[in-house]
């Protein structure tokens, strides 16, 4: 019989955080149906005569273990032989990962790429929600010091964040305008994303889980005491809320229009009931806390919707 092969284009397994890790929960039911998971870091990727192939590792993974993997072997693998392929390593989404899209964009014919990279490439993280404007909070994206000099002075507290930005990784709340650290970030970044500081992220945002163009579950995400990031890679704790009519009514537009773009799997999220941009598309997170949480596994969801 012929193998099932899920290949996994990720991030280091060194940096795996099994507690946390939604990567791992998505291979493990894989492999609990059979398959066999290739595992391979984008540079390792080579395109030649038409096949893009990877230096895989085969592995074995384990739940509830300190060392969750094994390797069972080494190949250098056609990735258009696998059955699946996820593309899961995380930001930033940089040049790497823009080629990555294009490489893997050659094989959609042969192998069901989740999400697929044509997708992923077009459905930028920060800016797509702007076609859902009327849903977020007040937001200037520029690289203009004086229009960002007159949003800081109208909205009092803004949050800045770099449009490639990931993780919570330099986000920052200013209560006012701050030359020198404007002028840093759009050396670095260029264009900036500004947005009416929301007070009510101390209770928490709210992390949606998309999967097939269906709402199927949610975390709220609450800050450490002091912080105005939600991020669990930066100590919030998640816990389970249930979300508000007009958050369920955004996400399942934003699903709906996510499934027509070709995005199978995304996380959005909300504060105080308001879009704040993120439509998490590259390496979407939070399923293993929704598990731990509900008892309720998405990853079954997942592969049962492929």
């Amino acid at each position: 019989m012929k193998k099932k092969i899920l290949a996994i284009q990720g991030s280091s397994l060194a940096k795996v955080n099994t507690e946390t890790d939604t990567t791992l929960l998505l291979a493990l039911e894989a492999q609990l149906r059979g398959f066999e998971i290739y595992y391979f870091e984008p540079q390792s990727m080579s395109y030649q005569d038409g096949k893009v192939y990877a230096a895989c590792k085969v592995i074995k993974l384990y739940s509830n273990q300190k060392q969750f993997y094994k390797i069972k072997r080494k190949v250098n693998f056609d990735l258009s032989l696998a059955k699946y392929l996820l593309i899961r390593n995380d930001p930033p989404f940089n040049q790497q990962y823009f080629n990555t899209t294009f490489l893997l964009e050659q094989i959609v014919h042969k192998v069901k790429i989740i999400n697929d990279p044509h997708a992923v490439r077009n459905v930028q993280e920060k800016l797509y929600s702007l076609k859902f404007k009327r849903y977020m909070p007040n937001t200037l994206i520029s690289e203009d010091l004086h229009e960002i000099k007159k949003f800081i002075k109208k909205n009092k507290k803004v949050v800045i964040k770099p449009i490639n930005g990931f993780s919570g990784n330099e986000v920052k709340l200013l209560k006012n305008f701050n030359s020198k650290l404007i002028k840093t970030y759009i050396k670095k970044y260029h264009q900036i994303i500004l947005q009416k500081f929301l007070p009510k992220i101390s209770l928490g945002d709210r992390r949606v889980f998309i999967i097939n163009g269906k709402v199927v579950g949610s975390i709220t995400r609450i800050p450490k005491k002091g912080s105005i990031l939600s991020n669990m890679s930066k100590g919030a704790i998640a816990r389970q809320i249930k979300l508000t009519k007009t958050e369920l009514k955004v996400s399942k537009l934003l699903a709906k229009d996510l499934k027509k773009s070709n995005i199978y799997f995304a996380g959005i999220d909300f504060v105080d009931g308001q879009l704040i941009g993120d439509i998490n598309v590259t390496s979407p997170t939070g399923l293993m806390a929704y598990y731990n949480l509900t008892n309720i596994n998405l990853a079954k969801y997942f592969w049962n919707n492929v």
